[in-house]
């Protein structure tokens, strides 16, 4: 007599039906997948003109990050040249219980003198051989006047929008949000930063 806690083997058709259904959701979850982070390559402005870039920026929007989770409001980015070619960047936001928090780093462009890829490092100088002490700053929408920019990074997990006023028009940032979303970017995340100047 067969012992009835032994399972019986399947007949070879129902394996076969099984092993399809396992594998069309496997390759399901793979096309998901896909979907959220298949976006196509993120797309840079044509050309940056670094010496029209440089000066102060105020912060309008983020993607919430840990690097940032102190800020409660006015957060700026300054750029100014260094000797070497590169750039200082020097972040700063308000803590809420009002003292400021300050970032000083260095970027640095990636190919030609317009290109719109640069890198920035806030480790010390003398961890910057260190490929991974640098992250991606692409500068990927940029107005004419260089008074409203996004800046992101190739996997889109980052994403700011500066302004060289602390305030944007409504009208002009809801056409940034569009140009944004056609990128791939979920807008929905931002975070509209807090600038009481």
């Amino acid at each position: 007599m067969r012992n009835p806690t032994n399972a019986m083997p399947l007949p070879v058709s129902r394996l076969a039906l099984i092993a399809l259904g396992l594998l069309g959701a496997t390759l399901t979850m793979v096309a998901a997948a896909r979907e959220r982070h298949g976006a196509p390559e993120l797309e840079t402005i044509p050309s940056l003109d670094v010496p029209r870039y440089l000066g102060a920026w105020y912060e309008i929007a983020k993607y919430p990050n840990r690097f940032q989770k102190q800020c409660d409001s006015n957060t700026t980015a300054h750029y100014s040249q260094l000797p070497d070619g590169s750039l200082q960047v020097l972040n700063r936001c308000r803590r809420a219980d009002g003292r400021y928090d300050e970032a000083v780093g260095q970027a640095r462009q990636i190919g030609p003198a317009d290109s719109p890829r640069l890198e920035v490092r806030f480790a010390p100088g003398w961890l910057s051989f260190l490929p991974m002490v640098w992250g991606d700053y692409w500068v990927i929408d940029l107005d004419p006047d260089y008074q409203l920019a996004a800046v992101s990074e190739p996997k889109r997990e980052y994403l700011w929008i500066l302004s060289r006023t602390p305030t944007v028009p409504r009208q002009t940032l809801a056409a940034l949000l569009d140009r944004l979303d056609r990128q791939g970017f979920d807008t929905g995340k931002l975070e509209m930063t807090k600038q009481t100047r």
